[in-house]
């Protein structure tokens, strides 16, 4: 068993965040609501507490009685959670006369404290607030402080106990991640949350879980179930029949090239071509939400057609990861919406469910497919949508549209590879206008289609920035797509950042 830290989540945007930063120091941690602790769990080492969205003077707001988590585990408050600290035993929290966001300079006044201590004394942290604390209890005592916020960091007497101000989860934190540290060694964590240990005791459970018995996996051609699925093989075996559905909107030659990868990985694959039938579904379907729901049910329909032809199949696996387990509970623990990859077949097909990377977040998943061997182009792939090119055409989806939006799409990512960028994006792709423009070309004059492209860059996938990617390599994409693909006379680059821009158009 695994050392743990418990995160109360009270609502805030960087929670999933705080849990990451935990698991690439190598210890395990779990994300509950902030009403849920846990108390007869006896691996639980320290617990942090997370910001919020609300004010500690709301009604309204998410709290939770500390009594019997304080003095029994160490505890960080983080913003709104130092707040909650200072005002349940008996301090003050107000409306700040000048809101701190963004950056700020912390000032350490606590040398030999054991969470702020081996930091510079002057260090750049990130501030999101419009409360402070004015006044902390006789027991309290401030540690660190900002040019603009007094009460920036303090610590509880005789207690581990302590808050901050400020967020050490966040990129802009300049000694984020050695703070953090420093609470793990103040809880007495072991640092054995790693790969390695993880693919050794969920292979072992697997087995003593599934046994013998045949389990089925959706594959998506993505790093989430091409990895449980290479996991689950390593457990089962022939066990496992994998299937992957085209649906006639996959990049260029995806589904050729997926089924040869799998292939290589040694699994069981059954690839099925359903391009006709999905065409026909969605001929003359323009709304974007219409378009989901149609590639949604046309792949449940096909999948649960494919997996009747089977024997004995008992379990369903699909790539969940725990992200979406997070997402999928209300801050109440209320389950609100289902994020499995195939919804409602468990229930309907009298399957179990098998996510053995449930509590695994997106770049812990990547470090568990290239333990296993997998190859980098495998496990580095830009993110996909489900919906596929379905939502990078806007408007109606036709062959011919598809054509032209896999020929462009498959020239801007080569080329990002050629040059070296496709590592330095997150997320790239050819959108397909419902624009058309007057172009010359030769001596004639062409009415013709637009196409975006869209790359991002990111840091944590809760923003983007629009990556600047040099003139001369737009220039020259531009110029091949307008050469190449036959239908488009104009090529634009979207320069949105997220927010107030989502990554994807539609």
């Amino acid at each position: 068993m695994h050392d743990k830290i418990i995160i109360l989540d009270f609502g805030s945007q960087t929670t999933q965040l705080i849990g990451r930063r935990v698991r690439e120091l190598n210890t395990y941690c779990e994300i509950v609501p902030f009403n849920k602790f846990p108390f007869e769990d006896e691996t639980v080492k320290g617990v942090i507490l997370s910001g919020s969205p609300f004010s500690v003077n709301d009604e309204t707001a998410f709290k939770t009685d500390l009594r019997k988590i304080r003095r029994n585990y160490p505890v960080l408050g983080i913003c709104y959670g130092a707040q909650w600290i200072a005002y349940s035993s008996g301090g003050a929290v107000e409306k700040s006369d000048s809101r701190e966001y963004g950056r700020a300079h912390l000032s350490v006044k606590e040398p030999e404290d054991l969470l702020l201590g081996n930091i510079p004394q002057l260090s750049q942290v990130w501030m999101s607030h419009g409360d402070t604390i004015v006044r902390i209890p006789e027991d309290f005592s401030v540690i660190a402080s900002t040019e603009e916020v007094e009460i920036a960091a303090y610590k509880v007497k005789d207690e581990p106990t302590w808050g901050v101000q400020f967020h050490p989860e966040v990129f802009h934190t300049e000694q984020g991640t050695r703070i953090l540290d420093n609470f793990l060694t103040i809880c007495g964590c072991r640092r054995d949350w790693t790969p390695a240990s993880f693919i050794e005791s969920t292979v072992a459970e697997l087995k003593e879980t599934l046994g013998d018995d045949k389990v089925i996996l959706a594959l998506s051609g993505g790093v989430d179930s091409s990895v449980v699925a290479v996991l689950l093989n390593k457990a089962i075996g022939k066990n496992l029949t994998c299937i992957f559905v085209n649906h006639g909107l996959l990049r260029k030659n995806e589904f050729e090239t997926v089924l040869e990868n799998y292939e290589h990985l040694g699994l069981n694959v059954i690839g099925v071509d359903a391009r006709e039938r999905f065409y026909r579904e969605l001929a003359g379907v323009t709304d974007p939400e219409q378009k989901r729901k149609i590639i949604g049910k046309g792949f449940i329909d096909l999948f649960e057609e494919e997996a009747g032809k089977l024997k004995e199949i008992k379990w369903l696996a699909q790539g969940t990861i725990y992200p979406d387990i997070i997402e999928s509970l209300s801050i109440t623990g209320t389950v609100i919406k289902s994020h499995h990859n195939v919804g409602g077949l468990p229930e309907k097909m009298n399957l179990k469910l098998c996510e053995p990377l449930r509590l695994l977040f997106k770049d812990e998943v990547r470090k568990i497919g290239l333990e296993l061997g997998m190859k980098p182009h495998l496990i580095y792939r830009h993110p996909f949508p489900g919906p596929g090119l379905g939502i990078r055409i806007l408007g109606d989806i036709t062959p011919e549209k598809v054509r032209i939006a896999q020929d462009a799409d498959d020239i801007f990512i080569s080329n990002l590879r050629d040059a070296g960028l496709y590592d330095k994006v997150w997320q790239a792709g050819a959108i397909l206008l419902p624009v058309q423009s007057v172009g010359v070309m030769g001596d004639e004059r062409t009415y013709e289609n637009t196409v975006a492209l869209r790359a991002v860059t990111s840091t944590d996938a809760m923003t983007a920035d629009w990556a600047h990617l040099p003139y001369e390599f737009l220039a020259k994409v531009s110029s091949e797509i307008i050469n190449k693909v036959k239908g488009v006379n104009r090529v634009v680059y979207d320069i949105s950042s997220k927010p107030p821009a989502t990554i994807e158009w539609e």
